[in-house]
């Protein structure tokens, strides 16, 4: 059984503050199942963008996967106009920033 998108996100964001790091949703999508894409800006100008995996969206034991859509040296206006593509495809997406200068807030790329 799969977590709502807004409480992945609630959950999600509850974690990063556990662990020092501000986070905030830019863009709050379909409560029950918007895709959620998260920025993760390293504040030196990069950042790593992360979307939904294609194909199966969760492993076995049920945590999401992800694609890096962007990595460093990309900036956050090349993570913005990915993001601004992707929202006239897909109005119910949700955009979550988090503001970790040395890793990606915790979530990796899928393989």
């Amino acid at each position: 059984m799969r977590l709502k998108s807004a409480i992945w996100v609630s959950a999600f964001l509850r974690r990063c503050m556990v662990e020092g790091l501000f986070g905030a949703v830019v863009r709050k999508g379909a409560e029950e199942a918007g895709a959620v894409f998260v920025i993760v800006n390293h504040l030196d100008g990069t950042c790593h963008l992360f979307g939904p995996a294609p194909g199966a969206s969760h492993d076995e034991a049920g945590e999401r996967l992800w694609v890096a859509e962007a990595v460093p040296p990309q900036g956050l206006s090349e993570a913005m106009a990915i993001l601004e593509r992707r929202s006239r495809a897909d109005p119910d997406l949700w955009i979550v920033e988090v503001e970790d200068r040395g890793g990606t807030a915790g979530l990796r790329a899928a393989r």
